[in-house]
């Protein structure tokens, strides 16, 4: 079972933090911070390559950005057998049963009524967008894995290319100049403009700014409750609270599944929100 798998591996490495280092509580942020290294505790590590710099920048790869290239070859598997699928029947089966469900879910119920008129052009980018963030929240909770959308740079790079599909959606429907005159609510009066103007450009970032504190937060702080859940039996000194620490730790991580969901479908109807506020004003 993977639940079990992962309670007795985060046991393993949390007992032997506490031989060596009392009751410190940095063992936590090991398991949940990016690093240069593969941990498979307590079997063995794999300590990844340093590459050459390019221009004077370190590009060695780290855990997160290891597991995000994985994700991202999953994804491509994936629907490469959805697509092969297809050719051999129209009628989807099994995984491409899923995956239509998911896609369908994703195009009716959050682009479509976001966005209205012309939103197919902005599937594929929310699909992607969707599937890339629920494989990572889902890839974290496997045992001896790392979630990267735990990582404020990755949620913050995944803001950045919505706050740029936000922009260019409006501009491309509204024209630039009417894109930034509608930023301004109609009908206030001139001597407010002062103080609307860079509210409202100000607003222009706090909208992904918002995205990306909103995914990063939720996504480590449900691996924190669950190491901390099962790090009590140390910081207590005694095996007596395991059996109530385990079970919180086990309801959590079945929490988390659920979460990485929500997380998913928060992240992309937002984002699809806000390109429709852009590609949609009101003159």
């Amino acid at each position: 079972m993977p639940v079990s798998n992962m309670v007795d591996s985060l046991i393993t490495a949390a007992d032997s933090v506490q031989t060596t280092s009392g009751n410190d509580s940095g063992w936590i942020l090991h398991h949940i911070m990016d690093s240069r290294e593969l941990d498979f505790e307590p079997f063995f590590t794999i300590h990844i390559p340093q590459f050459p710099t390019l221009f004077g920048l370190d590009i060695t790869p780290t855990k997160h950005v290891f597991f995000m290239w994985l994700t991202a070859l999953l994804l491509v598997i994936l629907f490469y057998i959805v697509a092969r699928s297809y050719k051999k029947s129209l009628v989807p089966k099994g995984i491409t049963n899923v995956c239509e469900v998911m896609i369908l879910f994703v195009r009716d119920e959050i682009v479509k009524p976001t966005l209205g008129e012309g939103y197919e052009k902005f599937v594929p980018y929310l699909l992607t967008l969707f599937f890339f963030i629920l494989f990572g929240n889902l890839l974290g909770l496997i045992p001896y894995s790392s979630t990267f959308t735990s990582n404020i740079a990755v949620t913050a790079t995944l803001a950045i290319f919505s706050f740029f599909a936000i922009q260019i959606g409006g501009i491309r429907q509204n024209g630039f100049f009417s894109y930034v005159k509608g930023l301004v609510p109609k009908g206030i009066p001139s001597w407010m403009l002062i103080i609307m103007i860079p509210v409202e450009i100000l607003s222009l970032f706090t909208k992904p700014f918002a995205l990306a504190i909103r995914l990063f937060a939720n996504m480590i702080a449900g691996h924190i409750v669950i190491l901390s859940m099962l790090g009590l039996i140390f910081f207590i000194g005694t095996y007596f609270v395991a059996p109530a620490s385990v079970l919180f730790a086990i309801f959590i991580y079945l929490l988390e599944i659920l979460v990485a969901l929500i997380q998913a479908y928060i992240f992309t109807i937002l984002t699809s929100l806000f390109i429709g506020m852009a590609v949609h004003q009101e003159h």
